[in-house]
């Protein structure tokens, strides 16, 4: 399905159907507003409805507004794929409005058919946005950006989505490399072998009992005269069993999922690549299975992490924090950044504290966490910040070790895990890193918004927000 930016009169656009976006208010200035009452159509947020006759889709909005025109996008994009136009358009007087168009129709349009033995047949080939004004190449710039970020935002559910069979940490490591190829970026991969002599004894126990070899994965995008350098650190669990804490069946169902926080990291710096932003970008994986097997990592381990830090594991499928502590110091020894993300998801304690639509985030900085709210926020994404505090510290403390990969209680598990991280955070670098939970946000059964079934690519759009406008 290509999409297009035309700077030309709607009167001259040659397309099969036209799509309307009305409010309550404009609704009655409509020279349509009687066929469209008897259709019983109001104009209410994301309603639609087809006048054929006039080749016509109407689409109703709240207001005028990002956050609107993208969910009715997301909605009218499933409506005319299901019919037989082959092409449409989109009258637009207001360029602020180009990436929320461009992401609901190709992020609520998209489909994951690998697996099917049948593939969906779409008539619906072309979609045109008709840009009315004369400041074309400020808005083409916009298309441009827009569509890669989608774009990124695809390729990272494509990722989420495929089965573990197919994607195991090596071929994750192969992945990257293609990234690299693709893009222009530099790739050093960890083997074991690596790992080993690296001292990453944490990440390594979680995958001892895989058949697949854990890999760490670094890819950089390096511009000329870069104003900031910036560390992505992504967990990359491509399965998780739980290990010998066995998950219950049910929930190992999705479980391909625990890798969306590396596929969130490939798919930002795919975009900044393709943007050419001038930020310099290291993307960190730690891509690892968690299985169980007589080699498995047990409850009771004492495991001595990259740092030097030793932690008493009392349950194996608190897994990722383990990965997530090596790569976070190996990133943090490799390259010296200006800000440090990990994005992950760790917990589904997130979950039930800020429901599955929104990414919790944790951090030192105010001034950092407002930054990515703001860019969150411009993006469409849902953020909300989960205190650190020195009483849920006490929690994951350790009678044998320095630190417990568990809270001893069991509320707060989303913050005592951040608070995991943090330990080996170094002191310099505690008010430049965040850290994201996206255990609820990067997947779905239920479509929402502009996602579907499946993986929804969260991270991508709030921080290539960030990064185009980082000072």
């Amino acid at each position: 399905m290509n999409i297009q930016l035309l700077n030309q009169n709607i009167s001259d656009a040659t397309t099969d159907i036209s799509l309307v976006y009305l409010t309550e208010a404009t609704l009655k200035k409509s020279t349509n507003k009687k066929a469209l009452k008897l259709a019983g159509f109001s104009a209410s947020q994301d309603s639609i409805c087809f006048l054929h006759d006039k080749n016509t889709l109407f689409c109703g909005v709240d207001a005028f507004e990002a956050d609107d025109v993208r969910s009715v996008s997301a909605v009218a994009i499933k409506a005319v794929k299901a019919t037989n136009y082959k092409s449409m358009n989109v009258s637009l007087d207001d360029k602020g409005l180009i990436f929320a168009l461009v992401e609901g129709f190709l992020l609520g349009g998209y489909t994951y058919d690998t697996y099917k033995s049948k593939k969906e047949k779409v008539a619906l080939k072309t979609i045109s946005l008709i840009y009315t004004k004369d400041d074309y190449k400020s808005a083409i710039k916009l298309f441009s950006d827009a569509v890669i970020v989608a774009d990124a935002t695809c390729f990272t559910r494509d990722i989420v989505n495929t089965t573990p069979e197919d994607l195991n940490p090596p071929s994750f490591a192969k992945l990257a490399r293609n990234l690299a190829k693709e893009n222009g970026l530099s790739c050093k991969i960890l083997d074991e072998k690596a790992l080993l002599k690296e001292n990453c004894h944490s990440m390594l126990a979680v995958g001892r009992a895989s058949r697949h070899e854990s890999q760490l994965i670094h890819l950089t995008y390096k511009p000329k005269n870069p104003k900031k350098i910036i560390n992505l650190i992504g967990k990359g669990l491509t399965y998780d069993s739980g290990g010998l804490s066995l998950k219950p069946g049910a929930s190992m169902v999705t479980m391909k999922m625990d890798k969306a926080g590396a596929c969130a990291v490939l798919g930002i710096i795919k975009a900044a690549s393709e943007m050419k932003l001038d930020v310099e970008v290291h993307a960190f994986i730690g891509a690892v299975e968690n299985m169980i097997g007589g080699d498995a990592y047990k409850p009771d381990d004492v495991l001595v992490s990259r740092s030097g830090k030793t932690i008493e594991v009392r349950n194996t499928d608190a897994e990722g924090r383990l990965v997530l502590a090596d790569v976070l110091d190996y990133a943090q020894d490799k390259v010296k950044a200006d800000y440090m993300f990990d994005f992950a998801t760790l917990t589904g304690a997130c979950m039930v504290a800020l429901g599955q639509y929104t990414t919790g985030v944790m951090g030192h900085s105010s001034r950092l966490k407002h930054d990515l709210s703001k860019a969150s926020s411009n993006a469409g994404e849902l953020t909300s910040s989960l205190p650190f505090n020195k009483h849920l510290k006490k929690q994951i403390k350790s009678g044998i070790a320095d630190i417990c990969n568990i809270s001893n209680k069991p509320y707060g598990g989303a913050i005592t895990a951040g608070l995991f991280l943090d330990a080996f955070i170094k002191k310099e670098n505690k008010d430049k890193w965040l850290h994201f939970d996206i255990a609820g946000s990067a997947y779905t059964e239920s479509p929402w918004d502009v996602n579907v079934y499946g993986g929804t690519g969260a991270g991508v759009r709030f921080m290539s927000e960030f990064l185009k406008n980082i000072k």
